[in-house]
């Protein structure tokens, strides 16, 4: 896939998951928010607590998740305290990291809480 191709088609799959999010009651604080330590695809809040969301695409679940890597679990969780840094509670604010799994035939999975689990 060439670089613009698998841009928009990110694009596309953060599109969908931020519907499901939004439909599911989320508020968005922020798309593709970005600090030193690297990009959050999805910031949302609900009822007090704030969701870092991590967007995977490929031809199944499975597939997806095998694109997820330690190294990136790192660079989201520091980017995660970068960004709460900026909220009133700061460290205290109640939050998770979820990661969207997308198929080929549009199917989300959510994996939430990932850190913890």
């Amino acid at each position: 896939m060439s670089g613009a191709v698998s841009y928009h088609a990110g694009l596309s799959a953060e599109d969908q998951v931020t519907r499901r999010y939004v439909r599911d009651g989320h508020v968005i604080l922020s798309r593709r928010w970005r600090s030193k330590a690297g990009e959050i695809d999805l910031v949302a809040e609900k009822d007090g607590t704030v969701v870092f969301v991590e967007v995977k695409k490929s031809r199944s679940h499975s597939r997806a998740v095998e694109h997820l890597s330690q190294r990136q679990l790192s660079r989201i969780f520091r980017s995660a305290e970068d960004f709460i840094g900026y909220l009133p509670a700061g460290a205290h604010t109640d939050c998770r990291v979820d990661v969207a799994l997308l198929d080929h035939q549009g199917q989300i999975d959510i994996l939430p809480n990932v850190l913890c689990a």
